[in-house]
């Protein structure tokens, strides 16, 4: 891979630029990009959205954007001082505050202010960012509301968050609310293949997981490859008799999926099977995931109906469902391989 990676709050992330920002994100890039053009900066910013919407890369293109010595309207060059200082979370006028432990606590928020009242050390300007904002103690909530109230034209505010429900009120009303949606899945399977993944597994991890960090990880994960031949054998076995897939479900599927999240990774991977069957039933070639198999799934479509795949879909979602209810595992496996026995093969 010839990744470039930038640090936030000590973590290795991926690096970001404003053509990737406005490919994954574009109504958020707009949003921030016309502020940075109009020279009309908002106090304050909240980022929210799931995990792996990219929010704590952008925290840190936004601060390029705004310290960058020489930035073309406002897109940073990423080789000057400045731009470089960032990248390895050593920025003077830039602060980063995480959760200490479960939580964000007040002499965090004291301290953030005490290094915001002196003056800049480079610029006019300084910048904070707020990771998973919606841990911050209520002391430390209040804290903040404060900071926030307190005129100051040089600082710039970013708070990102996943549950921006949890975030209080008064805070929300002082900051520019920033939405960052799911990564659609092509987009995130193209960056993949930028990132040295073969065109074979980018489509499946995108269809797994919004996050691009995690899919890397699962790339390189020899848990997830086997999964991915186990599954597909279960499929296999369902086609043929369900004694034979009761058998795969005792020798291999209960010994390779053992934890809650695992099993539910398992049904995930299974799900996406049958979606592929009913792609290619629907002229939809271009949407599959399983893009080595697609001469096998073509044959298998032949021979059933949507109605049948619409079923057999419908049994995997419930199963997901009885996961997260606690059911017993084993038995909730075995009633899925009834549900879907027969598979492609039977109309």
């Amino acid at each position: 891979m010839n990744t470039n990676y930038i640090i936030v709050s000590g973590e290795l992330i991926m690096s970001y630029s404003w053509m990737e920002f406005e490919q994954e994100q574009p109504f958020a890039a707009k949003m921030l990009k016309n502020s940075l053009n109009k020279g009309r900066m908002a106090h304050a910013y909240l980022f929210e959205g799931e995990r792996g919407t990219s929010k704590r890369a952008a925290s840190s293109l936004l601060a390029a954007s705004v310290f960058c010595e020489k930035a073309n309207h406002h897109i940073p060059c990423g080789d000057c001082i400045n731009c470089k200082r960032i990248k390895s979370g050593n920025h003077p006028d830039v602060h980063i505050v995480e959760p200490d432990g479960l939580s964000i606590k007040i002499e965090q928020i004291r301290s953030l202010r005490t290094e915001f009242s002196k003056s800049s050390v480079e610029s006019k300007q300084k910048l904070y960012v707020i990771i998973d904002a919606e841990k911050m103690t209520n002391s430390a909530a209040n804290s903040l509301l404060k900071f926030l109230e307190e005129p100051n034209s040089q600082a710039i505010a970013i708070l990102v968050t996943e549950q921006v429900q949890q975030i209080m009120p008064t805070i929300l009303s002082r900051c520019q609310i920033i939405s960052f949606k799911s990564i659609p899945s092509s987009v995130l399977s193209e960056r993949l293949l930028k990132e040295g993944v073969n065109q074979v597994k980018a489509p499946l991890l995108a269809a797994i997981t919004n996050n691009l960090n995690e899919a890397l990880e699962l790339d390189q994960d020899d848990w997830f490859v086997q999964a991915r031949k186990i599954v597909l054998k279960l499929y296999e076995m369902l086609k043929q008799n369900s004694l034979y897939a009761m058998t795969m479900l005792q020798e291999e599927w209960n010994h390779h999926f053992k934890e809650k999240d695992q099993i539910d990774m398992g049904l995930n991977l299974l799900l996406l099977i049958y979606k592929d069957v009913l792609y290619i039933q629907l002229g939809k070639e271009q949407q599959l995931v399983y893009s080595d198999k697609r001469a096998q799934f073509e044959s298998d479509a032949l021979q059933t109906s949507s109605r049948r795949l619409s079923m057999q879909m419908t049994a995997i979602l419930e199963a997901k469902r009885k996961l997260n209810a606690n059911m017993n595992p084993q038995l909730l496996m075995e009633q899925l391989v009834l549900n879907l026995q027969g598979g492609p093969s039977f109309v």
